[in-house]
């Protein structure tokens, strides 16, 4: 199929996704990938695990080689979109240029959430989204570094293991009475809680910053409360906001995220949007949502490849995450927003693996499984399969789960 140029906004999951599902799925029309930063699209979660301690380069972390966009005749530039306009299907550029375009596609991503607080713009204040930005944080760190960082969420916690592996000295800060508060049963909580404070992390939880402190570059933190802690780097995770602006400039649907419907289609015919950037209607939660995963990129790109080729595929995969700390793998299946009951297979209090089932209403909505990827293969089958086994059976470690999976759903405990 060949209608002319794709144009793909944003270098990243998505698009090095795109690039390919668009040539399986018969794209034999240009292809040009435009991302701002120097770099072909590269993974992103490993920037605050194996990238920050520096056991692995950028060159490594790229999601496709080089040689891929050669071969499949994708033209890469750097440069910076500034403005869509819709009825000549042109975009602009920063450095005064312009391109065409008969199918555009979004894949924006997020960016970290701001902090607004004096001193928050001092030397040594660092965020976490891209490789530039683990250079910087690479940069002043130090054995005796002491290191604060803002925000008890995946970001922030990710970081805090791999700094107390490099050896400096971490303080974790969160307003939330836990961490991961917003995501997770306070058992899991409980469970992160215990092991960062093991392995020697200072969780502050419950506090608010007043102020980041120094001349020209931080020194410390002052606490809501007056209490000074001292530092010489500070790292912000306090969530991102996804890069709706291109898009809302243009007149194109934005809703806590360029809205598309379950083909990926923006409410211009010629526009698309996918990854972290987007929000749809999940039909299996009934609800609108928008994803900050891999998982869900890739399943965006697929579906957005079909569509442009004339093919119906639907976004429809189940949502899952994953997260490395320490030694610890916990993997996602499902999201647990709503749940009114969880289910425990093994014992978060001590060890270092169990699972978390989440359910609403008797219905199993999702799964947080640490180290334990049998429940998670599980979760994910059952999940699919729309299957709510019983609780009684789920949480004795004598079960095999593969006989939940055959047997008559069952929701009472």
């Amino acid at each position: 199929m060949d209608d002319g140029r794709v144009l793909i906004v944003g270098a990243s999951h998505a698009s090095a996704q795109l690039c390919a599902s668009l040539r399986q799925e018969g794209w034999s029309g240009e292809i040009l990938l435009v991302g701002d930063e120097p770099s072909l699209p590269y993974q992103r979660p490993p920037l605050s695990k194996t990238f920050l301690a520096g056991t692995s380069t950028l060159d490594e972390l790229l999601i496709r080689k080089p040689e891929f966009y050669g071969k499949q005749e994708v033209t890469f530039r750097q440069a910076r979109v500034t403005a869509i306009t819709r009825s000549a299907r042109t975009v602009e550029l920063a450095d005064g240029g312009a391109l065409t375009y008969d199918h555009l596609v979004l894949c924006l991503g997020a960016r970290p959430r701001r902090l607004s607080l004096p001193g928050s713009d001092l030397a040594g204040v660092h965020y976490l989204r891209d490789a530039a930005d683990i250079g910087g944080i690479r940069d002043g760190l130090t054995p005796s570094s002491h290191v604060v960082i803002i925000g008890a969420g995946y970001i922030g916690l990710e970081t805090a293991a791999c700094l107390r592996d490099l050896g400096a000295t971490v303080s974790v800060l969160e307003a939330a009475d836990r961490v991961l508060q917003r995501v997770t049963a306070p058992e899991v909580s409980a469970f992160y809680d215990r092991v960062h404070r093991e392995a020697g992390v200072d969780l502050r939880l419950g506090v608010g910053v007043a102020a980041i402190e120094g001349d020209d570059h931080v020194e410390g933190v002052r606490l809501a409360d007056g209490d000074l802690i001292a530092a010489d780097m500070v790292i912000v995770g306090i969530g991102v906001v996804p890069n709706v602006e291109l898009a809302d400039e243009a007149g194109v649907a934005v809703d806590d995220g360029i809205v598309i419907d379950g083909h990926g289609r923006t409410n211009d015919p010629h526009i698309f949007a996918a990854g972290d950037c987007a929000t749809f209607l999940d039909r299996r939660y009934g609800r609108q949502i928008r994803l900050e995963s891999v998982p869900n990129a890739v399943e965006h790109a697929k579906t957005v490849a079909a569509t442009i080729c004339g093919k119906d595929k639907e976004i429809a995969a189940l949502p899952w995450f994953w997260s490395d700390q320490f030694d610890l793998k916990l993997q996602i299946a499902g999201l647990n927003t709503g749940f009114d009951e969880i289910v425990l297979r093994g014992d978060p209090a001590a060890g270092r693996g169990f699972a978390c089932f989440y359910f609403n209403g008797g219905q199993l909505i999702a799964a947080d499984c640490v180290n334990r990827p049998q429940e998670f293969a599980f979760a994910k089958r059952a999940l699919t399969q729309g299957l709510s086994p019983n609780r009684d059976l789920l949480a004795d470690p004598d079960t095999v789960l593969l006989s939940l999976l055959t047997a008559a759903p069952v929701t009472a405990g």
